[in-house]
């Protein structure tokens, strides 16, 4: 399967534009992720083998839909260095999108949602500033 983006914006921004003619300059496939469709597995939505579209797009709830304030990125099949060659052009080109992740066995079966709502409490735990000191 050939490398591909998973690439969900809550609207066009000009590092939209930037992020898709990098993707097109390697030669990377992009995957526009619609708000109806966080509720496919990341899998289906990658076009791995073993998965298929639900059609649960009918069933996004409206107050899932409004938790999707952030963009993500899922890269799919990419080796460790054009893993590396996205990163850095991204970088170059001032691209900063705090949700990211790979591809894996463990989320491919997630949702789009539940993974973005992982991704999302992740980079909350990450961001937090060093814990004041323990009550005395």
């Amino acid at each position: 399967m050939k490398e591909t983006v998973l690439y969900f914006s809550p609207k066009k921004t000009p590092q939209t534009a930037a992020l898709k003619g990098l993707l097109i300059r390697m030669g990377i496939r992009i995957r526009n992720i619609a708000p109806e469709q966080v509720q496919e597995q990341v899998g289906a939505l990658a076009g791995a083998a073993g998965f298929e579209k639900s059609g649960a797009a009918s069933t996004a709830d409206p107050e899932s839909l409004e938790k999707l304030q952030e963009e993500m990125l899922v890269l799919c099949n990419f080796s460790e260095a054009r893993l590396d060659a996205l990163l850095q052009g991204m970088r170059r080109s001032g691209i900063r999108i705090a949700l990211k992740a790979m591809l894996t066995e463990s989320n491919a079966g997630w949702t789009f949602l539940q993974l973005y709502e992982e991704l999302l409490e992740e980079h909350a735990r990450m961001t937090k500033g060093p814990q004041a000191s323990t009550e005395a």
